[in-house]
């Protein structure tokens, strides 16, 4: 079965390539062609999720899925929660969203934090959706080299390194993206010949 993934993020897509073990072809927007950016104007993290799956459906027919992921710390009241990708402004720097939380941060003994992915399915025109939370605490300062956005600053509970510190195959069996991707992924295998 084929899907469209209903992102432009490559770290991303190769994470979930390899989440989903060949169960369904997943095709990148840059497999498709499709080269515009989605407004992701939604207040929750499951409207950026429904607007990105509804504007590839209604612009391919075809079954296709959205996320959106939010880090939501305790101490800031949940921010940056939905706006985790734009959180130093419009450039949607990883660095500099990393800087300004850190900032934020500073002086502050609360660091719990979590991880929260929805997933909007659209499978022959009906809508579903899965949620995956990874829960843990943010550093006080940036360590290792892999993953992206904010995984150099936080680690998950019950780990002593950072999501960036782990190797994907380790991030991959315990990370909130994984979390709901395998929900979606128990989903296909129970309805894939329905």
């Amino acid at each position: 079965m084929k899907v469209i993934f209903a992102s432009h993020n490559k770290n991303k897509t190769r994470e979930i390539a390899s989440l989903l073990h060949g169960l369904i072809q997943v095709y990148s927007l840059e497999d498709i062609g499709f080269f515009e950016e989605i407004m992701e104007t939604g207040s929750t993290l499951e409207k950026n999720a429904l607007i990105k799956a509804q504007t590839i459906y209604k612009h391919t027919g075809m079954n296709c899925f959205a996320d959106d992921t939010g880090l939501m710390v305790d101490a800031l009241n949940g921010q940056p929660g939905v706006h985790s990708a734009r959180y130093a402004g419009e450039q949607k720097s990883s660095a500099d969203n990393l800087i300004k939380l850190l900032e934020k941060l500073k002086g502050k003994e609360n660091r719990k934090a979590y991880f929260k992915t929805i997933i909007c399915l659209i499978l022959k025109g009906k809508v579903h959706y899965f949620e995956g939370i990874l829960p843990g605490k943010i550093t006080q300062e940036m360590s290792g080299k892999e993953g992206f956005g904010y995984d150099p600053i936080f680690i998950p509970a019950g780990f002593s390194k950072t999501l960036a510190e782990m190797t994907l195959e380790e991030k991959n069996a315990i990370s909130h993206r994984a979390i709901a991707f395998k929900a979606m992924r128990n989903f296909f295998i129970e309805n894939i010949n329905s």
